[in-house]
C-alpha cells in the first residue's frame, strides 16, 4: 500500500461555496491556497504570498466540497440492470448468487469502474459496504482498485453470524465465516492500510443476520477501534416482520436491546422507520443513509427524510450499489432525493440545494467519525474539493443560480476537477490515475 500523497496548490478564479456563520454563500473571484492537503487561505488575492506553489486556473468555475457517498456496493458495478423488476428478496437471491461467484479480477474491475464513476460525479469520500466474503483475495482486489483511484474510502468489511439460505432470518452460509476470523482480518487490514486514504469499518447486511451475541461482539470490536458500523435497516417490511416473528419485537428494538444503536451506527435506507424508531435513533445518535434511487428502482418506498430531520436524526446521501440504482451518479441522487420528498408531499419548497448539499457532505459526519462542520468550503478543511464548470454542458446554461443549477440540471459532465488531499485525481473530467481505454476493454470482456 502506497502512502497517500497530500499535495499543495493554489486554485485561482473560482466562485467558492464559502462557509459562513450565517450560512454558506457563493463568493466569486476567490483564490484557494492548499498546503499539504489542507486549505490554509481563501480570498481574492490569497495566493499572492505563495508564488512557490503550482497554480490551477479555475476558469471562473464553481468550487464546492467533495461529496460524501454514504452507501454503495462497488462489487455490483458489473451487475447493472440485474434482476430488473424483481421484489427485494428475489433480487437479493439473484445478486447473492453473483456475489458468491465473484472473482478477485471481477471485483477489481467492478470497483475500479464504480469508483471512477463516483469520482467523475464529484464524490471524494465513499462508504463501501462489502458483502461478507471469506476470500481475502477478493478484499485485496477491492483495496487495490480503490488505492489506484485515489478516492477516500471507509471500507465496510462484511460480517454475519446467523446462517439462512433463504436470507429471511440470516445470511447465505456460503458467504459467512466466524466473527473472530473477521475481526482478525480487519486488524490485519488496519495495519496494511495505515497512512493510506482507506480506513476500515464493519458492514452488517441487516438486523436479521446477527444474533444478540454477535451484535455484542461486533459493537465491542467497533467501539474499541473507533469504527463505523453500516447496516441495512427497514429497507422493506421484511426486517420488521422477521424480527417480530423470531425475536418478539420490532427491528429497531431488537437492535437497541442488544446495544447495537450508538453514534457510530450508520443505518441504511430506513424506508419504514416509524416515529418510535426515529425517536430511538435520535436518542442514540444513529445516522441514516438515504438512497432514493435504489428505493425507487426496487419499489421499496419513500424514506421519511423530513420526519427524520425534524426528529434530530442526521441524514446522509447514498447512491447504493449499481445493481439497484444502476449508476454511481450522486448528482442524480441529489436531485431525485429532493424531488421524491417533494412529490410525496405535493410541495416544491422542500429540500433545496443548501439542504441537499448538507446531506451530501456532512449529514452523516458523526457516524463516520468526521467533524460535523457546517457545509461549505473553509480554512482548515481537508482539500477534498470539486470544481464544476457549467460551460461544459450547454444544458446548464445560462446559470441564474449556481445552487439551483446543480440541483436541477447538473450531471457529471460539468465536473471538471476533483481533488483529494489536494491531489487532482480528476482533471478535465478524466482520471489522472486510471487508463480508461484499457478499463473499457477489460469491462467488455467480463
Amino acid at each position: 500500500m502506497v502512502p497517500a500523497s497530500a499535495q499543495s496548490t493554489v486554485i485561482t478564479d473560482v466562485t467558492v461555496y464559502l462557509r459562513d456563520p450565517s450560512g454558506p454563500r457563493w463568493t466569486p473571484g476567490q483564490q484557494v491556497v492548499v498546503r499539504d492537503g489542507v486549505i490554509t487561505e481563501i480570498g481574492p488575492a490569497a495566493g499572492a504570498a505563495h508564488r512557490d506553489l503550482p497554480r490551477v486556473d479555475g476558469g471562473g468555475g464553481h468550487l464546492l466540497p467533495g461529496f460524501v457517498n454514504t452507501h454503495t456496493h462497488l462489487q455490483q458495478a458489473v451487475l447493472r440492470g440485474i434482476g430488473e423488476g424483481l421484489p427485494l428478496l428475489a433480487w437479493l437471491q439473484c445478486v447473492g448468487e453473483r456475489t458468491v461467484a465473484a472473482t478477485p479480477e471481477q471485483t477489481y474491475l467492478s470497483a475500479l469502474a464504480g469508483g471512477l464513476e463516483l469520482l467523475r460525479g464529484g464524490v471524494t469520500t465513499v462508504v463501501e459496504h462489502m458483502w461478507p466474503n471469506r476470500s481475502e483475495a477478493v478484499h485485496d482486489a477491492m483495496i487495490r482498485a480503490l488505492d489506484e483511484l485515489g478516492i477516500r474510502v471507509i471500507l465496510g468489511r462484511g460480517l454475519a453470524d446467523r446462517a439462512d439460505a433463504s436470507r429471511r432470518w440470516g445470511l447465505d452460509p456460503r458467504l459467512m465465516q466466524p466473527l473472530p476470523e473477521v475481526f482478525a482480518h480487519i486488524e490485519d487490514l488496519d495495519a496494511r492500510l495505515r497512512g493510506s486514504r482507506i480506513s476500515t469499518a464493519l458492514a452488517v447486511p441487516n438486523p436479521r443476520c446477527l444474533t444478540p451475541e454477535g451484535m455484542a461482539a461486533t459493537r465491542e470490536f467497533a467501539v474499541r477501534g473507533g469504527k463505523t458500523v453500516s447496516i441495512h435497516v427497514l429497507e422493506t417490511s421484511t426486517d420488521e416482520d422477521m424480527c417480530r416473528l423470531h425475536a418478539g419485537r420490532g427491528a429497531v428494538d431488537y437492535l437497541d436491546d442488544s446495544g447495537f444503536l450508538w453514534d457510530r451506527t450508520l443505518a441504511v435506507h430506513c424506508v419504514n422507520l416509524d416515529a418510535h424508531g426515529r425517536s430511538v435513533f435520535a436518542d442514540r445518535g444513529v445516522a441514516v443513509s438515504y438512497n432514493p434511487l435504489s428505493n425507487m428502482r426496487l419499489g421499496s418506498g419513500v424514506a421519511p427524510v423530513l420526519e427524520m430531520l425534524e426528529a434530530g436524526v442526521g441524514v446522509g446521501l447514498g447512491v447504493d450499489g449499481a445493481a439497484s440504482n444502476d449508476t454511481q451518479d450522486l448528482l442524480l441522487a441529489l436531485r431525485m432525493g429532493s424531488y421524491l420528498q417533494r412529490v410525496t408531499r405535493k410541495r416544491a419548497d422542500l429540500l433545496g440545494f443548501d439542504e441537499m448539499l448538507r446531506m451530501a457532505t456532512t449529514g452523516a459526519a458523526r457516524a463516520l467519525g468526521r467533524s460535523g462542520a457546517a457545509p461549505g468550503v473553509g480554512v482548515g478543511d481537508r482539500a477534498d474539493l470539486t470544481l464544476v464548470r457549467f460551460d461544459r454542458d450547454f444544458a446548464c446554461l445560462p446559470v441564474l443560480d449556481p445552487g439551483a443549477t446543480l440541483l436541477t440540471t447538473a450531471s457529471p459532465r460539468v465536473v471538471d476537477t476533483v481533488w483529494v488531499d489536494g491531489e487532482a485525481v480528476i482533471r478535465d473530467g478524466r482520471s489522472t490515475r486510471v487508463d480508461t481505454e484499457l478499463l473499457v476493454r477489460q469491462l467488455n470482456s467480463v
